[in-house]
């Protein structure tokens, strides 16, 4: 059993997650997994948890299960955070009482996350107007023309508009989850939920919804596997396209189009993505100076570590690490 954690408190610890007739089995659980299932080595600050029923009288949920709630919408005026997960159609009407009953949560200061199809939800509520967003693949393009006035995302795992988050089909729903959860305990917490869950700890919200070619082929997968395990471990180096290839014995055209295939980024994108994690990983974690993590992460200068935060994170490493370090590190 891990040592308890001693995480800081979050404003309002409730999660109330939306509960309705024909219900995202699935996505649902996700929920609850991740805010329900009791994690007494998170100490006495982890999430609470509740849910809240759309409709009245009997509710089933995919597979023809049966369920009771823990009360109806009067919840999400408690709830500091809540979840939708899925709908239970993208074509099927959104109460009006539950509309209101978003939009006053949202006035009042609660996030609202979605899964999957929940985002015809938050759009019906009129809270992704002039914001970023995304869904399931297969729905971005209804989206997008039942609502032009959202910035549809159609090949990304998740969004953090900050108030309100949205995520791409079902198993992204878990990357939305361990998202909030670094933003609220910091790495060490989404690290453990990781591990108890048996997934990646990481996933940037970026990443492609599907990649094509899942896993390279054979011959392939033993030249760029240690590649990437090479480049992790030495990313303050200068990774050029030109010595990496050489170093996967590829031609440089070759090599560019093996490692998108494979990774669904290029190797400057990729290699980004993995800078800010390292750099975020030591912001959270160590109180190492910012000029030494711009150093050990591969921007060279804070400079451009700054640029990169700014741009990707809409923040600066020390207000990063303000939000989200580890305060025994400090």
């Amino acid at each position: 059993m891990p040592n308890t954690l001693f995480l800081r408190p979050i404003a309002n610890p409730l999660v109330v997650a939306l509960a309705y007739d024909r219900l995202c089995t699935f996505e649902f659980g996700i929920a609850t997994e991740i805010f329900a299932l009791p994690r007494p080595e998170m100490g006495e600050n982890w999430y609470r948890f509740a849910v809240a029923g759309v409709d009245e009288g009997e509710m089933r949920a995919t597979g023809g299960l049966r369920f009771q709630v823990d009360g109806g919408l009067d919840l999400l005026a408690e709830a500091g955070t809540i979840v939708i997960p899925g709908w239970r159609g993208v074509d099927s009407p959104v109460p009006k009482a539950l509309i209101e009953a978003l939009r006053a949560a949202h006035a009042r200061g609660a996030r609202i996350l979605s899964f999957c199809s929940g985002a015809f939800v938050l759009a019906a509520a009129r809270l992704l107007d002039g914001k970023a967003a995304t869904t399931h693949w297969r729905y971005t393009e209804a989206l997008t023309e039942r609502h032009p006035e959202i910035g549809v995302s159609p090949d990304v795992l998740y969004i953090d508009a900050g108030d309100v988050l949205t995520s791409a089909g079902t198993a992204a729903g878990l990357d939305l989850c361990l998202h909030l959860i670094r933003r609220d305990f910091g790495t060490e917490a989404a690290n453990l939920v990781a591990r108890r869950l048996v997934v990646p700890a990481h996933r940037d919200g970026g990443q492609a919804q599907f990649i094509r070619q899942a896993v390279p082929r054979a011959h392939e997968k033993s030249r760029l596997g240690p590649l990437l395990d090479h480049i992790r471990e030495n990313l303050g180096a200068d990774h050029s396209v030109a010595t990496l290839a050489r170093r996967t014995g590829m031609s440089e055209r070759t090599f560019l189009r093996r490692f998108e295939a494979a990774t669904s980024m290029t190797p400057a994108r990729w290699l980004l993505a993995q800078r800010l994690g390292k750099a975020r990983d030591l912001l959270e974690e160590t109180n190492t100076s910012v000029e030494e993590i711009a150093a050990l992460a591969g921007f060279g200068t804070t400079g451009t570590l700054r640029h990169h935060f700014r741009l990707h994170l809409s923040t600066t490493p020390a207000a990063y690490r303000e939000a989200f370090g580890n305060r025994a590190a400090q």
